[in-house]
């Protein structure tokens, strides 16, 4: 049976009615049990699915400056493999370290976790130093968790010495029915937008436009060659828009027939199979490997364009930092904000410093960030790519399809959603867009 404030969301109450059904003590989220951290030690192939659970967790007090968020829909990102995996290490020790600040930074140390990155939503509480959102606003989720009273965070929010991402390094995520959640990582919803569809979006693309065109990543411009590791997954789908719409040129990489094609349909320029260029599988380890295959790469960029990348957009990691170090041109950059792959990178440093090359590692987006990132969402010009939603009960099976990297886009979960494609309050504007531009991505449904 539902508790009163699940039922009023799910009836599209007003925010009058939602303000006064009471807040449930507990709810249904994903996380990971304390108990479970060596539970892969010694294992050769762990499974996130062992260490995923779904059941009932108690409902926190809420801050000040934090909302309440009914959540409609949320997605699956790689820091949701990592904490799974409890690698490289457990996420628990992270809220450990962040209870040490204070009351409300002591509630996160639990003996679970709720996991979470993205999310979308309803606002059904506001606490009492929240201004600017209020109950009922339909809203997505940034991932960013910054302190405002560090000075660095107002030169940029990711810049302070305790920026937090919601969900990994702080408790109370998104893959749950209600999230806890501070004002300042709030955006409005796309109103054209489903709830699965806007929940896939925050975390990728804003990651993807602080790499390419904020001023802090790698200052992409028109007519800008962009080599896109892993250009059908979450990051680099986003990425191939954001090169597109700005008057680049996107080169993708992609390790199967069926990912190209996709991302023949999604408008990338330059389609490569890593198999058919020839990339070595042990870059990541042999020196020598990695420039065999940045000569390959290399080669075959320039055959179609002549010069080499400007920019090489890498979050794949060990397997492919080395290649992308020797194969961006001369001058050129490399900017990073992850390795699925494997964190410890070996590569020659002769091509770095020789060829003036750069490296820009960057992180999530700052608020102003992703707003301007949302903005073109909403103007049509940027669009989610979600390839299948799953339920809440199946998020250990979409976890699981991302660890193996068998996913294309984005995998999003419908948390307190009861089925696909609900949230849309501007059908006129979806209209207008057409569904086929919407999800560029998206699977055909088998029947």
């Amino acid at each position: 049976m539902l508790d009163a404030l699940t039922e009023a969301v799910l009836n599209n109450a007003s925010p009058e009615v939602l303000a006064t059904a009471p807040v449930p003590r507990d709810y249904p989220a994903l996380y990971l049990d304390a108990a479970d951290q060596d539970m892969f030690r010694g294992v050769a192939a762990p499974d996130v699915r062992s260490s995923l659970r779904l059941g009932r967790v108690a409902m926190p007090e809420l801050a000040p400056d934090e909302v309440l968020v009914a959540v409609m829909a949320s997605s699956i990102n790689y820091n949701t493999i990592w904490s799974a995996l409890f690698q490289p290490v457990p996420t628990f020790g992270f809220l450990r370290r962040f209870a040490r600040q204070g009351r409300w930074e002591a509630r996160h140390d639990l003996p679970y976790h709720v996991l979470g990155s993205d999310g979308a939503g309803v606002i059904v509480r506001v606490g009492d130093g929240v201004r600017r959102w209020k109950t009922g606003d339909h809203v997505v989720v940034s991932c960013v968790y910054a302190d405002d009273q560090e000075p660095a965070t107002h030169a940029d929010g990711m810049l302070g010495a305790e920026q937090r991402v919601w969900g990994f390094e702080t408790n109370f995520g998104g893959l749950a029915h209600y999230a806890v959640v501070r004002a300042s990582q709030l955006v409005r919803k796309p109103a054209h937008l489903t709830w699965e569809e806007s929940a896939s979006i925050p975390l990728c693309a804003g990651t993807a436009y602080r790499m390419l065109v904020s001023d802090r990543g790698a200052r992409f411009k028109q007519g800008d060659i962009v080599l896109i590791w892993g250009a059908t997954g979450g990051l680099g789908s986003y990425a191939v828009q954001l090169v597109r719409n700005g008057g680049g040129i996107a080169v993708g990489v992609v390790g199967s027939a069926a990912k190209a094609r996709a991302l023949r349909e999604l408008g990338c320029d330059l389609v490569l199979q890593r198999d058919e260029i020839g990339l070595s599988p042990h870059a990541g380890d042999d020196p020598a490997a990695a420039i065999d295959s940045g000569r390959r790469l290399g080669a075959a960029i320039r055959a179609r364009f002549g010069e080499d990348p400007h920019i090489v957009f890498d979050y794949v990691g060990k397997a492919t930092f080395p290649i992308s170090l020797y194969v961006a041109r001369r001058g050129g950059t490399v900017v990073t904000c992850g390795s699925s792959t494997g964190y410890d990178h070996r590569y020659d440093n002769r091509y770095l410093w020789m060829k003036l090359k750069r490296i820009v590692g960057s992180h999530a987006a700052n608020l102003q960030e992703l707003s301007e990132c949302m903005r073109l969402v909403e103007l049509g010009r940027l669009h989610p790519t979600i390839s299948e939603t799953y339920t809440l009960d199946e998020a250990p099976e979409a976890a699981r399809l991302v660890q193996n990297n068998g996913h294309l886009g984005k995998l999003g979960v419908l948390c307190m959603a009861p089925s696909p494609g609900l949230g849309v309050t501007d059908p006129a504007r979806r209209e207008a867009l057409g569904e086929a531009r919407l999800n560029p991505l998206r699977l055909p449904v088998a029947v």
